[in-house]
């Protein structure tokens, strides 16, 4: 279990499955498949504003493509809308963004894999990891958990989401007097104008 304010996990050795939270195996994920900005806040539940604020801050920024300047489009991976998600749920109960930070980072240091046997428990002023069903009764006895997060149910949900949304494969944004992507208009008048 990880407190976000202690960033360490107690116990050592292999992280124990998650008990009945997670029957299923997570699918393996397309690295290159990305989500338009718009798309990931729907899938997330949040807004744009919320979406650009939090990608110029640092706390989510996209995997697939990040801004690069004027009319490029931001892609984010599945990971990038699955953490939004989470973020939206922690603030949603009240939590404060700093503490939202400090467990995002305890998620990015995971690996993908690892995510769907994660709960993450919150009293409401501090976010704790939970790897195994007996960390969160710990928590519930000692009464610092109020409610929890399952991660792995998060993942499903956007999931199923998305499965109904655009995505987009990333492309190499052309460079200096390269072709320019089919549909980019932008870039068809620069590599014109160029020739």
């Amino acid at each position: 279990m990880v407190s976000t304010g202690e960033a360490q996990r107690s116990g050592a050795g292999p992280v124990p499955a998650q008990g009945m939270l997670f029957t299923d195996d997570l699918p393996e994920l397309d690295e290159e498949v990305g989500y338009r900005g718009p798309t990931a806040c729907k899938a997330a539940g949040i807004t744009y504003r919320q979406l650009d604020y939090w990608a110029r801050t640092g706390l989510v920024e996209p995997s697939v493509r990040p801004a690069g300047g004027s009319g490029t489009q931001r892609l984010y991976g599945f990971r990038d809308i699955l953490v939004l998600k989470v973020v939206k749920r922690l603030l949603d109960t009240g939590v404060s963004l700093q503490q939202i930070r400090g467990a995002i980072s305890v998620l990015r240091a995971r690996g993908i894999e690892d995510l769907g046997g994660i709960t993450l428990m919150s009293d409401g002023a501090s976010v704790y990891e939970c790897t195994s069903n007996d960390e969160v009764i710990d928590l519930l006895q000692g009464g610092q958990g109020v409610f929890g997060i399952a991660v792995g149910k998060v993942w499903r949900e956007v999931e199923g989401e998305l499965s109904n949304l655009p995505s987009e494969r990333a492309e190499p944004e052309p460079v200096g007097g390269a072709e320019p992507r089919p549909g980019d208009e932008l870039g068809a008048r620069r590599a014109a104008r160029l020739a």
